[in-house]
């Protein structure tokens, strides 16, 4: 009878461990299916309202959720100071670090350690990359009615007035090419977002644009397109758009290999055009969950639909891809790190 009562207890306290070791086991990947329910995710954007960025992150926003387990609610906040290094230094150093923040930061940022060394407060390797909602081709654009420049051969002839962002591609890439290829260039800085320079372009401000990106422009002003009011004089990416057949791509003009290298650097952040970052630090489990949740909203039929009927494009790069783009940028070889740099001052 003892000896029964022994086996039983025996038994029990089997039972009770192999309890305890399963919930060990489940319990943590239990909590990060659970993390996010009743939370709310705040999806933090580093440009202004009403352009290119902001019109991704809010489509982005109303379907993102339904891909998280827990389903939280998603809220845009815009942060566009100085061309996105106010947001990716709030999420370096400020943001909550357990994957309740997200942000979509200007492509800039991966360059940023270059060009504005005083203003970086981070480091590109330390960031949990989600993804990138588009890779990118940039497009010069001219005014007809205020500008008189109606090929790619006018940029180096006569001056092109173009609207600027501080530190981002409106106004880097001008900069640049009036460095590299010679082009004429007169950046008025000092805008927040596209939108505000297309305003400036209407009002005849400004002539022009040295770089919007062929997405966003389209999404943005497709009546631009569709009653010829802009010139396209010329693309800039590491490979010719297909629907720009016949627009010269910058890197047509470069003259040497070392000017070459250094635009492809340029280029190469085109590739993982529009960022979304998490904080160093976020948990993998959570960061491999939001990269699921992206990846999830290219085959949202509800998602998709939305998009297309506001014309917002999406070309969806995963985690895994950007990580790639971001080891290429920082192993950048300290001579062209230098020249792309030196691009870009004095002022133009």
């Amino acid at each position: 009878m003892h000896d029964l009562k022994r086996r039983d207890v025996r038994a029990a306290c089997c039972a009770a461990l192999f309890a305890t070791a399963v919930t060990t086991v489940i319990s943590p990947a239990a909590a990060q299916q659970d993390f996010y329910a009743g939370k709310q995710i705040t999806f933090v954007v580093g440009a202004g309202v009403g352009g290119g960025y902001d019109l991704q992150a809010r489509t982005t926003a109303r379907h993102l959720g339904r891909h998280i387990p827990g389903n939280p609610t998603v809220v845009v906040q815009n942060m566009p100071a100085a061309g996105s290094i106010a947001a990716t230094n709030f999420m370096a150093a400020t943001a909550p670090k357990d994957g309740t923040t997200i942000a979509l930061i200007q492509r800039g940022m991966l360059l940023a350690k270059l060009t504005n060394p005083a203003g970086t407060r981070f480091d590109l390797e330390q960031f949990g990359w989600v993804g990138s909602l588009n890779s990118e081709t940039a497009v010069t654009l001219s005014w007809n009615a205020t500008s008189p420049h109606r090929t790619a051969k006018d940029l180096f002839e006569r001056e092109l007035i173009v609207g600027g962002i501080v530190g981002v591609d409106p106004e880097t890439t001008p900069r640049l090419y009036n460095s590299l290829i010679g082009t004429k260039f007169r950046i008025v800085s000092g805008y927040n977002s596209t939108a505000q320079i297309a305003l400036a372009i209407e009002r005849g401000e400004v002539q022009g644009i040295g770089d919007w990106s062929w997405s966003s422009f389209k999404a943005v002003r497709p009546d631009w397109i569709r009653d010829k009011k802009v010139e396209i004089l010329m693309q800039g990416a590491l490979q010719n758009d297909p629907e720009l057949a016949g627009v010269p791509n910058a890197l047509d003009f470069i003259k040497s290999q070392a000017d070459r290298q250094v635009m492809e650097l340029h280029f190469t952040q085109k590739t993982a055009a529009r960022p979304v970052i998490v904080p160093p630090g976020v948990p993998a489990e959570r960061l491999a969950m939001l990269r699921r949740a992206f990846a999830a909203l290219g085959q949202d039929k509800e998602f998709l639909a939305e998009a297309a009927k506001s014309k917002v494009e999406f070309n969806f790069v995963p985690g895994e891809t950007v990580d790639k783009v971001v080891a290429l940028i920082v192993a950048t070889p300290p001579s062209i790190a230098e020249r792309y740099a030196k691009a870009f001052a004095p002022a133009q």
